[in-house]
């Protein structure tokens, strides 16, 4: 019997069924999950949810102790399909490869990598790294041009005509794909886009009849050809090239220059590796669609078994800056981790079941994120967290192999990315500004801070644009304090006589709420009334003109103290 988790968490559920059914399936073996990546480009934060669901339910299986491998297939075998928008290094000369497979074209100019696949495969891979995602990485181009699937290749070529009969009951199925209108920083990322699924055909068509198998030419390594001719004795195929006019007749048992198509080529993995669980997106439930179609011949031709696996919904982005993204505005996980830490990262994916769709912010709303994230952990620490929140956490947080790296001091992640707004990133002034956040247990060292604070720093510094920066005048704004009533000049006198008292984050924030609380005649805690919240919103507009030249910015305590106390007295007329 497969051990049943207390956890009321989706992955809890999901590693339930895996383990029940890789215990029919193949008892006593290791189970498998699954997931495949096109390194066809960039791959992006849609592609991300392909590895991290079953990430999370592999590493659910190993917390209770069973053995589990999940394969990352790279399907560096696919042909190259087109020229990606906005890739550095890379022009339309570029489209001369189309049809090669992903290993045969040139890594973009500049690349230390010796080809496309493994240029776009190493930025993923360093971040799976950085998220703990513990994998069995398959190399396609190896598995195909070593001979490995030789079998199965010819396998599929004896059934060819099952394999085509299956396929005729989708071909007129399959609805037109809708292209979105939407721009990148508001659009949906498809998580299968890329892989395998994509456009490529399913082999039908040639005079000859059908064939599932793609040679790549032997003369300008492209797929553009048709096989003329097979043999099932004597596996001797023909085949010609329509790009270059080249042709050639080889033994296929003896012959590892081609792949099988993908309709054919994902069940055929699926009973070689004896995938138990691999999700897949949403656009796989459609009639005629690889999954649905899968389904099928891996029963009927390779005698396997479909892995069980929901499908996933689609992640969003949140405002990513346009001058932050040197390929079309579509971000990595290795953009992501540059502005938000792992554990938070994973935890975005952890909490969400994988038919709901999220948004990744890049933009204001990260801050919030965080503060929904610190609360979380304090809600954890204290024992009060819901158990699927605890849950989600704990996969943030930790994997079976351990603890990932976290930030010694987590201070408010929007206090981080004030600060270094306003110091412009100067690490003696941070760390002054972060010292006197808490007087009673100061920050002595920015190490104590980080990666969190170089978190916020990279944020501040490609997705806040130019004119959003805060910027601290310089000299008093004569004119706008010349011009104050005598209630606002004594409501910048209340604020300066408390400064030295108050200089703490919280001192402070106690006391730019409580001064015109204090002027209604009101003690400083007392709570807001609408009209107090009105003269409180005109108060902060003042500070925020003659303090940074706006009517907003960032947090007042927090800015009050990165300004510093005697520069704030000049701003301040005091």
């Amino acid at each position: 019997m497969a051990q049943q988790s207390t956890e009321t968490d989706w992955v809890s559920r999901f590693a339930d069924d895996v383990i029940a059914e890789a215990e029919r399936r193949a008892p006593g073996k290791p189970v498998v999950v699954a997931s495949g990546l096109s390194p066809s480009g960039p791959i992006h934060l849609g592609n991300l949810r392909e590895v991290m669901t079953p990430h999370l339910v592999a590493d659910e299986i190993r917390r209770r102790g069973h053995e589990v491998r999940h394969l990352i297939s790279w399907d560096d075998y696919d042909r190259y399909r087109k020229v990606p928008a906005g890739v550095e290094g890379v022009d339309e000369s570029w489209a001369e490869h189309i049809g090669k497979p992903l290993t045969s074209v040139p890594a973009p100019a500049g690349s230390a990598y010796p080809n496309w696949a493994e240029h776009f495969k190493a930025a993923m891979t360093e971040a799976l790294a950085e998220l703990g995602v513990e994998y069995d990485g398959i190399s396609q181009t190896e598995q195909y041009t070593s001979g490995v699937y030789r079998e199965q290749v010819l396998h599929a070529m004896k059934h060819r005509a099952d394999i085509d009969a299956i396929l005729a009951q989708y071909r007129t199925k399959k609805a037109p794909a809708k292209k979105s209108q939407k721009p990148v920083d508001e659009a949906e990322l498809e998580a299968a886009e890329g892989s395998g699924a994509a456009s490529e055909d399913d082999g039908s068509g040639g005079s000859a009849g059908y064939f599932p198998y793609k040679p790549y030419c032997g003369q300008c390594e492209k797929d553009l050809t048709t096989v003329t001719s097979y043999d099932d004795a004597t596996t001797e195929l023909t085949y010609t090239c329509t790009a270059c006019g080249f042709g050639e007749t080889v033994r296929l048992s003896e012959f590892h220059r081609g792949k099988l198509v993908w309709k054919v080529d994902w069940p055929m993995r699926w009973a070689y590796e004896g995938v138990i669980f691999e999700p897949s997106g949403v656009d796989h439930s459609s009639p005629g669609s690889s999954f649905v179609v899968g389904g099928q011949i891996v029963r009927e031709i390779f005698g396997g078994a479909q892995p069980i696996g929901p499908m996933y919904a689609f992640v969003g982005i949140s405002g990513m800056a346009k001058m932050s993204s040197s390929r079309g505005g579509v971000p990595t996980p290795g953009d992501a981790l540059k502005i938000m830490e792992a554990p938070l990262l994973r935890w975005l994916y952890a909490r969400r079941k994988p038919n709901q769709s999220f948004k990744i912010a890049f933009d204001q709303e990260i801050q919030r994120l965080y503060d929904e994230w610190d609360k979380l952990e304090a809600k954890v620490a204290d024992g009060t967290a819901l158990p699927a929140d605890a849950a989600a956490h704990s996969r943030a947080v930790r994997t079976a192999a351990g603890e990932l790296p976290r930030t010694p001091r987590p201070l408010p992640y929007r206090t981080l990315a004030s600060v270094v707004d306003i110091t412009a990133g100067h690490d003696e002034q941070t760390l002054r500004i972060l010292g006197e956040l808490d007087p009673a247990n100061p920050v002595t060292s920015l190490d104590e801070t980080r990666p969190r604070l170089d978190r916020a720093e990279h944020w501040i510094n490609t997705q806040v644009p130019a004119d959003q920066r805060t910027i601290v005048r310089d000299e008093p704004d004569a004119e706008l304090l010349a011009s104050l009533d005598d209630q606002a000049r004594a409501s910048l006198r209340l604020l300066l006589d408390g400064l030295d008292e108050h200089w703490s984050l919280d001192g402070l924030t106690t006391l730019v709420y409580g001064v015109p609380k204090v002027q209604a005649g009101l003690a400083p805690d007392a709570k807001p009334t609408p009209e107090l919240k009105v003269a409180q919103r005109a108060f902060f507009a003042l500070l925020y003109h003659l303090l940074v030249g706006r009517d907003t910015g960032p947090r007042l305590p927090t800015l009050l103290l990165a300004v510093g106390a005697d520069r704030v007295r000049k701003l301040l007329g005091g």
